[in-house]
């Protein structure tokens, strides 16, 4: 016996404790399934994915079985953590417990991973009737409570196939939230019923720059794209089915280019010249946009109407809304923008925006919700005392390194690691000609395999809790179709994986290039991953 996670088995992320001899448990057309109270939607996973992949049936247990059971339960007195598991294979079949329901769905992830690769292929390939298991008894549970992924929809549109896709594949690595950035310069992405013309008019720009932002090369065709309410609500669903929690990324007020742009009232108009204001479209290009929010009641009101859609739709704690990359020269120039920092008495605009966002920090927190936002939430005396800073709720996502997360968790604030010079996965990953548009850090395999997302300053302090959990993200300027996204997000997006759901302590990129190599790269091909 051995209590090391041997690399023949190739399981990624790394489970915590596995414990292998040398028998085996056949699956064969008398296998059963045996599915406790709480583990319904486990099984119907089962038998729609491993069941059509291995042909196997599944069929329930109805107290007589010629076969292998595979018996499903919650059972928190035998696993007391959430989203943790036990699943111990014997001659007489497999048990799987789970801490909850989501426990027991990670753990049938990795009863996938051992039946190995073709398990995760969408039909049988006509090959075996039987489907062998290693005498095992694995324990489990992770490392963070956020394990996310950020997918930008708005600068290149993914259709609702690519998100359904998308979630399958951060389930196979136990990843449990999906971040969707809807909104930006570029595009808006979300039907709001109320106001039509933000999908009608912010869903498509004209031309679409190719390349990174110096580039002169333009694709001429009109690009666009939009998700319906029951788009949305279905992609909720598909991911809670798969226990991700999907959170609905709302840009304000920087980023508000396409806004605008639908709605001209909501800019600052009185800082545009006739010119400007008549040449108003969705940009076309990338960078920072100069397009901001006014600070008006109006645009308040406009955005509680559109956040009381996106509450209908994303039923989860947390809704982001941005915050970041506000660029203030309109403010300055705008009269109506300074009778508003005057009025409340405020510094300058980097209070105007702190104003602005602490009202629906507040406006969340009202109606049982979290504000999440970028760093620069903590920006114009954000962090004052409590009835006048940001609600005690208000979780801080740290992208500009770790000093925004590390201020915030030492304020008491939740925060999620995502620094862009580590878990960008839109950066190159290798110097040299072959990265298609070499953008950003070089972002190596082994790079992101060493992320730490508690940082030195954190490690050992009572703040360290309020890391919640990290999130890698991809931004897609340059990612413009599905290959892309493949090329982009894998295989790092696993080294990612393992990061935030593995025991640091034993974290050993050979041994973990070793299981991809042996067994995982396999896994991505019968998934069609185009890593």
């Amino acid at each position: 016996m051995t209590d090391t996670p041997l690399p023949g088995l190739g399981l990624v992320p790394a489970p915590r404790e596995v414990r292998v001899d040398g028998g085996e448990l056949t699956l064969d057309a008398g296998t059963v399934l045996d599915a406790g109270p709480g583990t319904e939607d486990v099984a119907r996973w089962l038998r729609a994915t491993v069941g059509t992949a291995t042909g196997l049936d599944l069929p329930p247990h109805t107290g007589h079985a010629d076969g292998p059971v595979l018996r499903l339960a919650v059972d928190p007195a035998a696993v007391p953590d959430p989203e943790a598991y036990r699943l111990e294979i014997t001659e007489h079949g497999v048990e799987l417990l789970g801490g909850d329901a989501a426990g027991v769905f990670w753990g049938a992830q990795t009863l996938r991973q051992l039946l190995g690769p073709d398990a995760h292929r969408r039909a049988n390939l006509g090959r075996t009737t039987a489907w062998t298991l290693p005498h095992a008894r694995i324990s489990d549970r992770p490392r963070m409570r956020w394990r996310g992924f950020m997918l930008d929809v708005s600068r290149h549109f993914t259709p609702k196939e690519g998100v359904l896709r998308t979630l399958d594949l951060l389930a196979a690595h136990k990843l449990n939230v999906l971040h969707l950035h809807l909104t930006d310069d570029q595009g808006w992405r979300m039907e709001i019923r109320r106001y039509p013309k933000l999908t009608e008019v912010g869903a498509r720009r004209p031309r679409t720059r190719v390349g990174h932002t110096a580039s002169d090369l333009w694709d001429e065709r009109v690009h666009g794209g939009r998700y319906t309410q029951d788009d949305l609500r279905e992609i909720v669903a598909y991911a809670a089915a798969r226990h991700i929690t999907v959170v609905p990324e709302i840009d304000i007020p920087g980023h508000s280019q396409a806004t605008v742009t639908a709605y001209p009232e909501l800019g600052n108009t009185d800082a545009l010249t006739p010119e400007q204001a008549a040449g108003l479209d969705v940009w076309t290009g990338w960078g920072v946009s100069p397009h901001i929010l006014a600070p008006t009641e109006h645009t308040l009101r406009f955005f509680e109407n559109v956040l009381e859609e996106v509450l209908d739709v994303f039923p989860g704690e947390f809704v982001h809304l941005g915050g970041d990359e506000a660029v203030k020269d309109q403010w300055r120039a705008s009269a109506t923008a300074q009778r508003r920092i005057a009025e409340l008495g405020l510094r300058d605009e980097d209070g105007l925006q702190a104003w602005f966002i602490r009202h629906f920090d507040r406006w969340l927190a009202a109606r049982g919700r979290r504000l999440v936002g970028w760093d620069e939430i903590l920006e114009g005396d954000s962090l004052g005392p409590e009835g006048e800073g940001l609600t005690p709720g208000a979780t801080v996502s740290s992208w500009r390194g770790y000093a925004g997360g590390v201020e915030a968790a030492r304020a008491g604030h939740d925060v999620i690691m995502c620094p862009e010079q580590h878990v960008y996965l839109d950066h190159r990953q290798a110097d040299g000609d072959d990265e298609p548009v070499p953008i950003g850090y070089v972002r190596t395999l082994r790079d992101v395999y060493h992320f730490e997302p508690v940082p030195p300053q954190l490690a050992g302090t009572d703040a360290a809790r309020h890391v919640i959990g990290a999130q890698a993200n991809l931004w897609t300027e340059v990612v413009e179709n599905q290959q892309r996204f493949d090329y982009q997000v894998f295989p790092r997006l696993a080294a990612f994986a393992e990061v935030v759901w593995s025991d640091p302590a034993t974290r050993d990129f050979d041994d973990f290039d070793r299981r991809v190599t042996a067994a995982h790269y396999a896994r991505l091909e019968a998934l069609g991953v185009d890593y």
